[in-house]
């Protein structure tokens, strides 16, 4: 390389460096005519590797025009258009790749990266295994099989090729396999063995989603103790992972910690006023300690955020039930009903409110309609078959009596109640 042309391969270097793409784009040109191929693949490499795909495109046009049966720059092109979204052009490129090359392993490599993000994932699969015919103890090409055998929720066969490479490497394209090992026996609910190599991963290095890991592994494995040490040490890493808080107020709520499990999910709400979750679990544990206002705020605050949100929904009525406030019962289910929300699990409670309220006609609707769905369950018929006698509906209550005298034929009063009943008619 001449003088001036190492000036001018520097200067390009140095401006790809910083940042400056507009002496990238001046230069760019000029120095394709005049570079070495050697010298414009190097610059294609450095544009690649700082993500300016499209001037890296150029340059690779350019050498494919020089040396255009160099398979290594239709495999770069193909990566390159795939970058940028253009997955046609890039499935040309790698078709252009003679079977005979030494780098067809890689085109086949890029072919599968291409059809798994198409979704293709047979296609995908097969290009793996025809590269491994050609380098089956290639650890690149094990990896991309291991991760695709994962991403298609195969996760038995993943973990064995992972266990296979880490045996021999602790990592793959600066990706920890120990990691990925923690991953994908997490994924097939293997947590034991994922809580293994989440320690591991975290010998190696300390990140969130890593701790985050290792707490969830720890917590299905009911190894709480280590599951709140490394959600707190998480939590304290990085105030703003909001998954962490529900999970350790989870934990101390299991070690019977009401108070820490509590001020976890406060302070989870403070970071993430948004999470439905974390008000809905809010109310359940401030119910859990007697703290009936903050209960029924942090429900109602759940509601607010998803008017749809089923549970928050059953358990806000049925802490209003246990509280007896039946106008709030009546007023909720307006507000549900106005939002065109109508769920009839909810029916017994409402059906409940309206006869404590003396709206007997609204009652019957209601204790009508839930009827449906509450045919079997005990503790709904007796209450809705004295109804049905106070209502002066006998020969309803009759059938009712009869449905549950079949659950609980042990029940003298059941037996009774038939009995009187059928000797009315």
């Amino acid at each position: 390389m001449g003088d001036m042309m190492n000036e001018q391969y520097e200067q390009l270097t140095e401006a790809i460096a910083q940042g400056d793409l507009a002496t990238v784009d001046a230069m760019l040109s000029q120095f394709m005519i005049d570079a070495l191929p050697e010298d414009q693949y190097a610059i294609a490499e450095q544009l690649m590797h700082y993500g300016y795909l499209t001037q890296a495109d150029d340059v690779l046009q350019n050498l494919l025009f020089l040396l255009p049966d160099e398979p290594q720059l239709l495999i770069d092109r193909a990566n390159v258009a795939m970058e940028l979204g253009d997955e046609d052009n890039a499935l040309d490129f790698l078709m252009q790749v003679n079977e005979e090359a030494e780098e067809y392993p890689q085109a086949l490599l890029a072919l599968a990266d291409y059809y798994q993000m198409q979704g293709l994932f047979e296609a995908a699969m097969q290009r793996l295994e025809q590269a491994l015919v050609v380098l089956p103890h290639e650890p690149l090409l094990q990896f991309a099989k291991a991760e695709l055998l994962a991403e298609t929720g195969r996760f038995l066969e993943a973990s064995r090729l992972y266990e296979e490479l880490y045996t021999q490497q602790t990592h793959m394209g600066g990706l920890s396999l120990a990691e990925r090992l923690a991953d994908v026996y997490r994924a097939g609910a293997a947590y034991e063995e994922a809580l293994r190599y989440y320690k591991l991963a975290l010998d190696e290095e300390i990140k969130p989603d890593t701790l985050f890991g290792a707490g969830y592994a720890a917590f299905q494995s009911e190894q709480y103790a280590y599951a709140i040490k490394t959600l707190e040490e998480l939590k304290e890493l990085d105030p703003d992972y909001f998954s962490a808080y529900l999970l350790l107020a989870q934990c101390y709520e299991i070690e019977e910690r009401l108070a820490d499990a509590y001020t976890t999910i406060r302070q989870g709400l403070q970071r993430d006023e948004y999470d439905k979750a974390l008000y809905l679990y809010a109310g359940k544990l401030a119910l859990k300690q007697g703290l009936i206002a903050d209960a029924e705020q942090h429900l109602r605050e759940a509601i607010a955020l998803d008017p749809e949100y089923m549970e928050a929904i059953m358990t806000l009525m049925a802490f209003l039930a246990e509280q007896q406030q039946y106008e709030a019962i009546i007023e909720l289910n307006d507000t549900l009903h106005a939002q065109d929300f109508k769920w009839t699990a909810l029916y017994p409670f409402i059906a409940k409110a309206y006869v404590e309220e003396e709206n007997y006609t609204k009652a019957a609707q209601y204790y009508d309609e839930a009827y449906v769905d509450f045919s079997e369950d005990a503790a709904f018929l007796a209450e809705y078959v004295y109804f049905l006698l106070e209502e002066g509906r006998r020969q309803d209550a009759l059938a009712v009596a009869q449905k549950l005298h079949e659950l609980q034929d042990y029940v003298d009063e059941w037996t009774e109640l038939v009995s009187t009943l059928q000797e009315e008619e």
